[in-house]
């Protein structure tokens, strides 16, 4: 795990540092100088988008990681690797392009009741779409030479910081609301070239295809492979933008920039997911290939682990601020109303994130195609839960609620069935751990907000600072305990490790 906790640490400092920026993009843009219409119209765009894109890929995302072990040579030649994946994707773009303009009407009508302006820049979608594409090709095959924090840089940093310029643009009035999605379209123009620059200047790939090298057995499992993952990637799509679609198709695209707040704010708990994943697949389609049980199991369990208490220390961050959060935010009082959608978003983000790794292993295992079944069922229960059910019913949080009932029962069903299949799981006795340390946390932050918090904000000082003292107390309270306690219990060999070397440097030998 040497070379996966270095780059998933770097990743993941990258995440966070995206995440600050797009915190204050949040907090001091987006809902200061937007409305929640154009927040809703923003986010569906680009959501729109990315759904192109998965489509788009034909599966090449998970093909790459699963094959590039059987193109990598013992000279470390990649026989022409880049130039499959450049290929496939184009041909995928070129169909999803045919369907997207013969199914526009359809499309509209269903926004254009109460998400009229999402039909004006329906066409936008379509070059934003083949962005986003070649921008997760490149991505990709940084990844499977385990060079993930470029392209996590240029994603997560540099997006935010051009975004951050073209909303200024917008907010003192130097572009209209066309230019602004024009340019918000181009960023990720810009940012594919980024990621085109850096992967040739790894010079380890080569666009010369050896056709020799591609054998028949090795050309029907990619084919069948490759094929198959269309059905499932777009299950899996359906289902992770599902929620926002169905908000701004049913409710509006004010409604839609209200979820899409909650949305941003509860999907950091994920972010240290992707580094961990990202770093993780190749490790894992690789021992999955050399039928390594142990290792897959090993590896699956400790992705599992880390995501596990990381995204718990991070949603109890959340939850516990959750209304200081709302106090501070420009227009608070309005964002407020998708409080519960936080919670709901949250806590399927975490579940998600930490034993999705188990899709992955059914993924790149030979019972792949098991994995359609599965995402079809979640997507099912969404569609069915949300749309029929819980959208009527409660509204936004509905759909939020709808987005994380149905992930109990997939995530359940998953990791029982390879856990019978492969005889691996992402379960451990150190979650139990974990979830006992969660627990304390949440009493100690119950406790401060019953005896202190009245204490706090009754002191006579600035009503702002007190509630910043109150919250940085609740906060201090329960994450350094929780902390404590991580590294006395031993939860984690890794982190443990990682503590006594950092406290090290600083002169702390523990």
């Amino acid at each position: 795990m040497g070379v996966i906790i270095r780059q998933s640490i770097k990743g993941t400092i990258v995440n966070y540092v995206g995440a600050f920026i797009g915190f204050l993009m949040l907090f001091f843009l987006l809902t200061k100088f937007l409305s929640a219409e154009e927040i809703g119209l923003m986010r569906v765009l680009l959501e729109a988008g990315l759904f192109f894109c998965a489509l788009s890929q034909l599966g090449i995302g998970a093909s790459a990681m699963r094959y590039y072990p059987y193109f990598k040579d013992e000279k470390k030649n990649d026989n022409g690797f880049l130039f499959w994946t450049l290929i496939i994707p184009f041909v995928g773009f070129f169909i999803v392009t045919i369907a997207f303009i013969l199914l526009k009407s359809p499309i509209s009508n269903y926004f254009s009741k109460n998400s009229p302006l999402f039909v004006n820049y329906y066409y936008y979608i379509i070059p934003l779409g083949l962005f986003y594409l070649y921008m997760v090709v490149f991505e990709t095959n940084s990844n499977v030479l385990m060079r993930i924090v470029v392209p996590k840089f240029i994603r997560e940093i540099g997006i935010r910081v051009l975004t951050i310029v073209v909303i200024l643009l917008y907010a003192f009035h130097y572009v209209d609301l066309d230019w602004f999605v024009i340019l918000l379209v181009s960023i990720y123009g810009v940012a594919t070239l980024l990621n085109l620059f850096y992967l040739l200047s790894l010079k380890k790939f080569s666009l010369k295809p050896v056709l020799s090298f591609i054998t028949k057995p090795l050309k029907k499992s990619f084919f069948f492979y490759t094929s198959f993952l269309v059905l499932s990637t777009l299950s899996v799509s359906i289902m992770s933008k599902l929620d926002l679609f169905l908000v701004g198709g049913q409710l509006g695209l004010m409604e839609a920039g209200i979820y899409s707040i909650a949305l941003n704010i509860a999907i950091i708990i994920e972010i240290p997911y992707r580094s961990l994943v990202a770093i993780s697949i190749p490790e894992i389609s690789q021992s999955i290939k050399d039928n390594d049980i142990y290792k897959t199991n090993t590896l699956c369990q400790k992705v599992s682990l880390h995501q596990f208490l990381i995204g718990c220390f991070i949603f109890l961050f959340i939850w516990i601020n959750i209304d200081f959060v709302f106090q501070i935010l420009p227009h608070g009082e309005m964002y407020a109303t998708g409080k519960w959608v936080v919670f709901f978003l949250g806590l399927a983000r975490l579940v998600d994130s930490s034993f999705g790794i188990s899709l992955q292993v059914l993924s790149y295992s030979k019972y792949y195609f098991y994995s359609l079944l599965f995402t079809t069922l979640l997507v099912i229960g969404i569609v069915v839960l949300s749309n029929v059910y819980l959208i009527p019913a409660y509204g936004m949080m509905g759909a939020a609620m709808g987005a994380f009932l149905p992930y109990i029962v997939y995530l359940t069903l998953l990791m029982a069935f390879i856990k019978w299949k492969l005889n691996v799981t992402p379960l451990s006795v150190h979650l139990l751990k974990v979830l006992v340390i969660a627990a304390v946390m949440i009493g100690l932050s119950w406790g401060w907000k019953m005896f202190m918090t009245p204490l706090v904000l009754n002191l006579s000082i600035n009503a702002v600072i007190a509630l910043v003292l109150n919250a940085a107390g609740k906060t201090f309270l329960a994450l350094g305990t929780g902390l404590v306690l991580v590294y006395v219990w031993h939860v984690s060999g890794d982190l443990n490790s990682l503590f006594r070397k950092y406290l090290a440097k600083i002169g702390i030998r523990i």
